[in-house]
């Protein structure tokens, strides 16, 4: 562990990588795993069944694996997996799976800002973008590279396509399907993800 900031709580039976950096005032718990080079910033709460990967960032009040919203969890062991180059802005809620799927994950490269909520027993895939706000429910998998905007709310058990996005301000209560632009009430298709698809190099065929 590279630094521990001034009065951060860090139970001794954590895992902490090499080169970790806490900041002041943050709380990690005894069943935490971080990886090498993670930073940790002021006030972030790391809690039991935190699994989070190498390179991370988790900013000032995010607040990783806390118990479901969900009144069926009755206390059983869970997680939240977090993989790796992930950056989780301020005051970010991830909350750790339930019996259904024991785990709520978080893929590589992924970017949640601000105030971002996943629920218990998310799967969210490589390389996503949530901007600030978005809210998803219980049980919703969303796919690779796909780019959700501000203030999107996603019903539970919705499935999002790779490559989609996702209008700032939806409401997405059905499937998504890959490669596709969804906007405007009530959510509908609008087009082919022509400008994600390039920037990621597929071809016009």
């Amino acid at each position: 562990m590279e630094g521990n900031g001034p009065f951060a709580i860090v139970h001794p039976g954590a895992r902490i990588g090499q080169g970790v950096t806490i900041g002041p005032y943050a709380y990690i718990e005894e069943d935490v795993v971080i990886g090498d080079g993670t930073w940790i910033g002021p006030h972030a709460c790391i809690m039991n069944g935190s699994r989070i990967g190498s390179h991370c960032r988790i900013f000032p009040g995010a607040v990783i694996s806390a118990i479901p919203q969900d009144l069926k969890f009755d206390g059983e062991y869970t997680t939240v997996d977090i993989g790796n180059h992930v950056t989780i802005r301020e005051y970010c809620t991830i909350n750790k799976g339930t019996k259904a799927n024991n785990t709520t994950q978080i893929g590589s490269h992924c970017l949640l800002m601000a105030y971002v909520h996943v629920a218990h027993d998310c799967i969210v895939d490589h390389h996503v973008i949530l901007a600030n706000s978005v809210n998803l429910a219980g049980h919703v998998e969303v796919g690779a590279h796909a780019v959700l905007g501000g203030m999107t709310a996603v019903h539970q058990f919705v499935k999002i396509g790779t490559h989609v996005m996702i209008s700032g301000g939806s409401m997405v209560t059905k499937d998504v399907p890959p490669y596709v632009k969804a906007a405007r009430e009530p959510l509908s298709f609008t087009g082919v993800n022509t400008i994600g698809l390039k920037r990621r190099g597929f071809s016009i065929d």
